[in-house]
């Protein structure tokens, strides 16, 4: 379906009370819905937002267009929960109502202060001719989940030798001052981030733009997020407009970051590493993080892309969350590890001591749509090994390893219903190491694997038949495996 200017920008009080039944209905007969993420109730869900803790909840809010699987008109929507697995829809949060957000309200961020949560966002409008300005907005939620808007933008214009791709402000404390990155494409096209500071979140000073050894890194850096982790700093971002190198950059658009020495804002540098990606599957943009009440940076990410059309698209729906993850840094790199609180959804356990030899093997009681397994090969005399799982008579989707390229594997080739094949199927990382770990999340139309502790983390939609549920484990050489599966109940 080609979906009109007008009817991507309709209100959602504009539609009917049939009309809105009639899309649950088609949504709820999708098979494809996901039984433990995070999901949009009808129509498209994509940037997580104002990812914060507060009154006692963790909070969640994303960008909602309601009315069918577009980018269109979009509203914040409020998820809230008490573990980080069980959450709670709570209605939209803000909505587009004035001339500073009157074509959508853009990503931003929450912090709480002085017994308030303060959502920052961009105000996105379009003028007669089609051409965005885009305002820095603020509103205010108290403890009973009421959220007002303040009348006028925080941060009203884009400084000079900016374009108007000027979004996404991630917030945080520093001592007695807030400050604030924002996504931002310099007027030669190129990306980078600039940052504001402020005492009291209303009045901002610009600071100027953080600058890094990456001049001429895309045409644009969405989703900024800063953060400090042992003694570090990391800027995570998502970079339009780079080309494939290697095994990298396979994606419509990227998502990762540098790290180095923390952010210094004064001289208004970072000092860094290389650019690394966080993701090295098919889905995964738009991460933010936040500190939980114990300390924990936790990150969850938008299952999606964006400029791609899904499969169910075709049910009036699109895209989910990733499972929340808990960072750390090890050995240079940003460690991503599924948040212990999960454990709450396992159901029947399954266990396997096996040996493979040249061949693949199925087992009783292996198999499903909706499950966590951890699996780890060790001693392997293999040049190839790894699991099939979702895997029926047709399809399957595989994860494997393998050892003459040391490179771990993930191809959806045959996952069910394509998705983007324009930009592959198969997604591939170096990884040398002695044992193979695969600690799988596997969902309806979804897996997230993360690989030797989080070394690696693959993120990817599938679409299989639901009879395709098959686990089957495979070695073209002698290969020891354990594995360790739970039923998962959403």
């Amino acid at each position: 379906m080609l979906w009109t200017k007008e009817q991507r920008y309709r209100r959602i009080e504009d539609a009917s009370q049939e009309e809105i039944r009639n899309l649950k209905k088609v949504v709820k007969s999708c098979r494809w819905r996901q039984s433990y993420h995070i999901q949009p109730e009808t129509g498209l869900l994509n940037d997580p937002n104002g990812f914060s803790y507060f009154n006692g909840e963790y909070h969640l809010f994303y960008q909602w267009f309601p009315l069918g699987p577009v980018h269109g008109l979009k509203y914040w929507y409020h998820t809230k929960s008490k573990d980080l697995v069980h959450w709670e829809n709570a209605g939209i949060a803000i909505e587009p109502t004035n001339q500073y957000d009157s074509h959508g309200v853009y990503s931003g961020s929450a912090i709480e202060h002085e017994g308030r949560l303060y959502l920052l966002y961009t105000g996105n409008t379009r003028d007669e001719n089609w051409v965005r300005h885009p305002y820095q907005c603020l509103a205010v939620m108290n403890e009973r989940d009421e959220i007002k808007k303040l009348e006028t933008p925080v941060i009203a214009s884009v400084p000079n030798g900016y374009t108007d791709h000027f979004r996404d402000p991630k917030i945080w404390k520093e001592g007695s001052l807030f400050h604030a990155i924002i996504g931002a494409q310099r007027e030669n096209e190129t990306g980078c981030v600039v940052l504001y500071s402020s005492t009291d979140l209303v009045n901002w000073n610009f600071k100027g733009e953080i600058n890094t050894n990456l001049k001429e890194f895309g045409y644009m850096w969405e989703c900024p997020d800063y953060l400090e982790l042992d003694n570090q700093g990391i800027l995570i971002f998502c970079p339009q407009g780079i080309k494939p190198e290697g095994d990298h950059f396979y994606n419509i658009y990227q998502s990762g970051y540098i790290m180095g020495d923390k952010m210094d804002k004064n001289k208004m540098t970072m000092v860094h590493d290389a650019f690394q990606e966080l993701d090295r599957g098919f889905d995964f943009y738009a991460p933010q993080t936040m500190t939980g009440p114990d300390g924990r940076r936790i990150l969850v990410g938008w299952m999606g892309l964006p400029d791609i059309e899904y499969p169910t698209d075709k049910n009036g729906w699109a895209h989910c969350l990733t499972v929340p993850r808990e960072l750390s840094i090890w050995n240079g790199k940003l460690i991503q590890q599924p948040v212990k609180e999960l454990e709450s959804l396992r159901r029947k356990r399954q266990d396997i001591n096996e040996v493979l030899d040249h061949e693949t093997k199925v087992f009783d009681e292996f198999s499903g749509t909706a499950f966590e397994m951890i699996c780890k090969f060790v001693n392997f005399d293999s040049s190839e090994f790894g699991v099939e799982f979702r895997a029926g008579e047709k399809e399957k989707t595989v994860i494997k390893y393998d050892a003459m390229e040391k490179k771990v594997v993930l191809d959806r080739t045959f996952s069910g219903e394509p998705v983007a094949e324009e930009y592959g199927t198969v997604r591939k990382c170096y990884l040398d190491a002695q044992s193979i770990e695969f600690h799988m999340y596997v969902d309806t139309s979804s897996v997230e694997i993360f690989v030797n502790n989080g070394e690696e983390v693959f993120t990817s939609r599938i679409f299989p038949e639901i009879q395709s549920q098959e686990i089957r484990f495979f070695s073209n050489g002698k290969t020891l495996f354990q594995a360790t599966k739970w039923d998962y109940k959403g």
